[in-house]
């Protein structure tokens, strides 16, 4: 560097392959050694694996410690809202993430209120993909709005779902409509306001007694009607080749059936849970899930559905797994505004602050 030339900032810098010194995109020799160089790029930190949290990714894209191959597109993305956080993740036998979630912090008119929605796309439909992101997107748009106005919740979501309804309807364009499961949770200081269809589900998990915890939905498919039925147990219902077939669904094929809608007062602190068959495939006891999500999900929700992605991939990940744990009673989340753009995530996430 001559007298009167501006510093070169050092993240331009590359490595110079013969004496480690730094170097230069353009330098075809090595100021500190004098060695030829080959062309030059800027380098660039390794980040961590998404997946395991602990290795770091290699120059073929893969997990030095875990082995998994770096995400793309929607594979695996993560938000943190501080009110909420949530995991979605394409497991280890689907070729592409069917699942979707749309996730908002809010500072309302009668306090902090967290909205979380979960979608999974039915995959013998056609493009469930782009069936489930449709939905959550939709319902988080005016489940937001109905927030920063104030509106009862459970009119909002009734409303909501009504709205992803319409909008995965209107994308099909053949005999076989692309369809998703749905379940979201608006959750206040006063209660939590869960509406669904299909078997996606939220849960109660309960910081004081681990019995108290429960499901706050019931599945929409023939292995809960059988149970209800009285023709199965839950163990007998779930091992059938009927299990996962829904009845309830949002396309242009569901059907006139009405939406659930239900509120919940919760009787201290806890969690909500809301997921995919994805977790609770290996896992449905209400109970089972708390053990395994407290107390981190009281103060480190993220950490949380981490936590209960891996294990649901550790048990196998033969199906899309999605994630979002709301801690309760919600607080003011501290911080500034964060948007997460769909560019970057490729699933809706908003983190609004101040009045």
């Amino acid at each position: 560097m001559t007298a009167g030339e501006a510093p070169r900032a050092p993240q331009e810098a590359s490595i110079c392959p013969s004496c480690g010194q730094p170097v230069w995109p353009g330098d075809t020799f090595c100021e500190a050694c004098g060695a030829g160089l080959a062309a030059t790029a800027p380098a660039v930190a390794r980040a961590a694996c998404s997946y395991c949290h602990t290795g770091k990714m290699g120059q073929d894209g893969y997990c030095e410690s875990c082995g998994r191959k770096a995400p793309s597109g929607r594979d695996h993305c993560e938000a943190d809202l501080g009110l909420l956080a949530g995991v979605t993740d394409r497991g280890l036998r689907h070729i592409r993430n069917e699942d979707a979630m749309a996730l908002a912090a809010v500072q309302a008119p009668g306090g902090a209120t967290a909205i979380a929605v979960v979608c999974d796309g039915v995959s013998e439909s056609a493009r469930p993909d782009q069936a489930s992101l449709t939905a959550a997107k939709t319902a988080l748009s005016v489940l937001l709005s109905a927030a920063r106005q104030g509106a009862d919740p459970a009119v909002a979501s009734a409303r909501a779902i009504e709205a992803a309804q319409a909008a995965v309807a209107a994308l099909a364009d053949g005999p076989n409509a692309p369809s998703a499961t749905f379940v979201s949770a608006v959750v206040t200081a006063g209660a939590v306001t869960v509406c669904w269809r299909g078997d996606s589900r939220a849960y109660w998990l309960d910081a004081g007694e681990l019995s108290a915890a429960q499901a706050l939905t019931t599945d929409d498919s023939l292995a809960a009607e059988m149970v209800s039925a009285g023709l199965l147990s839950e163990a007998e219902a779930m091992a059938s080749p009927q299990a996962h077939v829904v009845t309830g669904w949002l396309g242009a094929d569901a059907g006139e059936a009405a939406p659930h809608v239900s509120t919940f007062v919760p009787p201290g602190p806890g969690a909500v849970l809301v997921c995919s068959d994805g977790l609770w495939n290996y896992q449905p006891e209400a109970a089972k899930l708390a053990m395994r999500a407290l107390p981190a999900a009281l103060r480190e929700p993220l950490h949380a559905a981490q936590a209960l992605t891996g294990f649901a991939l550790a048990r196998g990940g033969h199906d899309n797994v999605t994630v979002a744990l709301v801690p309760f009673p919600p607080a003011s989340p501290a911080g500034q505004v964060r948007v997460y753009p769909d560019d970057v995530l490729d699933h809706a996430a908003v983190k609004e602050m101040g009045e």
